[in-house]
């Protein structure tokens, strides 16, 4: 490692400017959607993406044409009615859709294995510096602090030419001076290891994108790459260090993204999602990074990306209009993904790596509250899709997320027409003849039949990523290990598809329930996502899934006094929909995963032999000091935290002459008047303590009050 390198890499504490290193800009112009850039690479096709995209365009139509040819002869194409031909054209959009889905997997076995350069003795002569960058938002610092300190010291001496930096985007006072407690406690325990750098934003300016674009702009031109991690990451050295050599090696690459597994899941719905990941994920994403080449994706975290082609090519622009489709962008991954391929950049996707991690959602309720912010993201991209310049794979990826939540509603409209047809015929008398002086009749055509075919047919090339998941987790001998043997790991996907199945249409309307809003001009805002599995209660599963319940049981009794035969062609739809609210309990329930993981059920390789990195993070945050609920108290009864805190955070900026902040004037105010801590402290709102938290003179007046006495305790 050169000397500069070093230098660089471990600055003395005087040195860092509020917890940052000292700027080194880089330029992210915006990018203009209307014109066409120049690029900087030209793209090429090889041949074994070629070969995938063949398999995936031959089986979607294939497919597909199948599935339509079959319907029309279910009803009689000349005499088709409306609503059937509603019904025809609903069904083609979405067979096409799982037929896609089911194409993109069988186009996984043309995919070659990625190449990983290996590592060089003596290193290189300029490395370079890569950022572990972790943007959070009002999240649980010790949970993301152990995580760093995890990965630092599994790093240990191969940690030179890498430096962490936290990017926070709190808006809460008290989160934000746990932040600076438990960044300052990161800091002590890999110092020698790699630098600690720590920025608080003031404005929450496009939220994650552009928490990460103030970091690019001020300090991207410290760091050739930066992988980005989301609060709940985890990669192993290892992978680290390969992403960086394979950077290296193809000076062409733009973006690189792993396919972080799901760990730590302890719910019931948690290790539902862990289990599906980790037996069908992988041929999934085999299969996605075969036919996308070198115009693959980016999902935002466990990801590693040239910092100037960055810079360069993914400025965001605002989307014209008002929210929820315009404003900034919210799914910028997707985006900056088409953007930077568009300059030519090579995004590539790494799907044998390994060693790339983050959690999932809990519950149901908390996979819904993500689902809507990602719902507005995805329908977003409407107004990006036709950009100029995109590459048509980039397109493909953008219109593959805004599907994936237009799906629902399509589905929703196909089963209403089914139902719609089902009760036409019980409610109105065919005619039989249509045309006067018809000597014979024409008969209702509709082929039960052939119709039971189709609907098993369509069943099958839906779980082929499934079926074709469970073959390969039989081959892998530490997940069927993990899972019991063959019997153990076949139960568990009957297990994962029965509870999938009756999850389905509970999801599926909460989906139609997003669009809806975003179609209607709701904004989804923007909330801490809760990563703690301590469930939900029956209350609120009721309050969120009534209209689910309640619709289950209306349909149930309509259908059953029209047709009693029908509701059992109903039923397996309506079921999931009837115990909405004991589904969505239970799947909060860490009882309930426990139960599973001692029958050996839902359960991954990971979880029966956790890797070392996933061990010391657990055990890092098992005993970690607590930090303090009241941030401002402890800050007013700890100098060297509020020394740490002040100095460990960039200034406030400036406020314009003549416009003065108003939260601080009154929280200044309110410190003067106040003749107690407690009485400060009760007096300031929100927005005030997160303007005392920033100012070192309100923090010493702050600390300068005396503690109000207890009253004495009465008999």
């Amino acid at each position: 490692m050169d000397s500069a390198l070093n230098r660089t890499s471990a600055l003395e504490p005087h040195e860092r400017i509020g917890g940052m290193p000292p700027e080194s800009p880089l330029a992210m112009p915006e990018q203009d959607l209307e014109r066409k850039p120049t690029r900087d690479y030209e793209p090429r096709l090889t041949s074994e993406v070629l070969s995938a995209r063949v398999i995936l365009v031959g089986a979607t139509l294939s497919i597909g044409g199948y599935g339509v040819y079959q319907m029309l002869q279910v009803v009689m194409f000349a005499s088709m009615t409306m609503l059937q031909g509603l019904m025809i054209l609903f069904f083609a959009i979405s067979l096409a859709w799982i037929a896609f889905a089911a194409g993109s997997v069988l186009a996984g076995t043309s995919k070659r294995r990625d190449r990983v350069p290996p590592a060089q003795s003596g290193g290189t002569a300029d490395p370079g510096l890569t950022a572990l960058v972790m943007p959070i938002y009002n999240e649980d610092p010790l949970r993301t602090t152990t995580a760093l300190q995890a990965m630092a010291e599994a790093l240990g001496t191969a940690a030179g030419g890498f430096e962490i930096v936290v990017l926070s985007d709190s808006t809460d006072a008290d989160a934000w001076i746990r932040e600076s407690i438990a960044v300052s406690r990161l800091r002590a325990a890999v110092a020698g290891i790699l630098p600690v750098w720590y920025r608080r934003r003031w404005q929450n300016v496009a939220r994650k994108s552009g928490n990460i674009e103030d970091f690019v702009k001020r300090w991207g031109g410290r760091y050739q790459f930066m992988i980005v991690l989301d609060a709940d990451s985890l990669i192993e050295p290892d992978t680290l260090l390969a992403l960086t050599r394979m950077m290296r090696a193809d000076p062409a690459l733009g973006i690189l993204q792993t396919a972080p597994q799901l760990i730590g899941a302890r719910t019931l719905f948690g290790r539902l999602q862990q289990f599906a990941a980790r037996v069908y994920g992988p041929v999934i994403t085999r299969g996605l990074a075969a036919w996308s080449g070198d115009s693959g994706n980016y999902w935002g975290h466990n990801a590693i990306i040239r910092v100037e082609a960055f810079a360069h090519s993914c400025g965001l622009p605002q989307l014209p209009g008002r929210k929820p489709f315009g404003g900034f962008v919210l799914s910028h991954d997707f985006v900056e993904a088409a953007l930077i391929r568009r300059r030519g950049w090579k995004v590539r996707m790494a799907t044998e790596l390994g060693g790339s991690w983050e959690e999932s959602p809990p519950t149901l309720i908390d996979l819904a509250i993500r689902d809507r912010r990602w719902a507005q993201g995805n329908l977003q991209h409407v107004k990006v899709i036709g950009a100029r310049g995109l590459r048509f794979t980039s397109r493909v990826h953008l219109g593959i997320g805004i599907m994936s939540y237009l799906s629902s509603p399509l589905w929703l409209i196909l089963l209403t027409i089914g139902f719609a047809l089902a009760l036409q015929s019980h409610l109105i008398r065919p005619e039989y003849f249509t045309q006067d002086f018809q000597l014979f009749p024409t008969w209702p055509r509709f082929d039960t039949e052939l119709m039971m075919s189709l609907f098993w047919f369509s069943m099958v090339v839906l779980l082929v990523p499934k079926l074709l998941g469970f073959l390969r987790a039989l081959v892998v001998a530490p997940i069927r290990r993990s899972a019991g043997g063959t019997i153990g790991l076949a139960a568990s996907v009957m297990l994962e598809i029965l509870l999938s199945a009756l999850y389905a249409p509970i999801l599926m309307l909460i989906q139609c329930r997003h669009v809806f809003e975003i179609f209607m001009g709701r904004d989804s805002g923007w909330k801490a996502q809760r990563r703690e599995a301590d469930g939900n209660s029956w209350a609120d599963a009721w309050r969120f899934h009534k209209r689910h319940f309640l619709l289950s049981c209306a349909t149930a009794v309509v259908v059953w006094f029209l047709s009693p035969p029908m509701l059992a062609w109903v039923s397996p739809a309506l079921l999931g929909l009837f115990l909405s609210v004991p589904l969505s309990r239970i799947s909060g329930s860490a009882t309930a995963g426990r139960v599973m993981e001692r029958v050996a059920l839902l359960r991954t390789p990971e979880e029966k032999n956790p890797p070392p990195l996933v061990t010391r993070r657990r055990g890092l945050l098992a005993t970690a000091v607590e930090l303090p609920a009241d941030g401002l108290w402890y800050l007013a009864h700890n100098r060297e935290a509020r020394w740490a805190h002040i100095h460990g955070n960039l200034p406030r900026p400036a406020e314009p002459r003549g416009v003065p902040n108003a939260d601080a004037l009154t929280a200044e105010q309110k410190l003067h008047d106040a003749r107690s801590l407690e009485e400060a402290l009760s007096w300031l709102t929100p927005p005030e303590r997160v303007q005392v938290a920033g100012d070192a003179r309100m923090l010493a007046q702050l600390a300068l009050l005396p503690v109000a006495p207890r009253p004495a305790f009465e008999l």
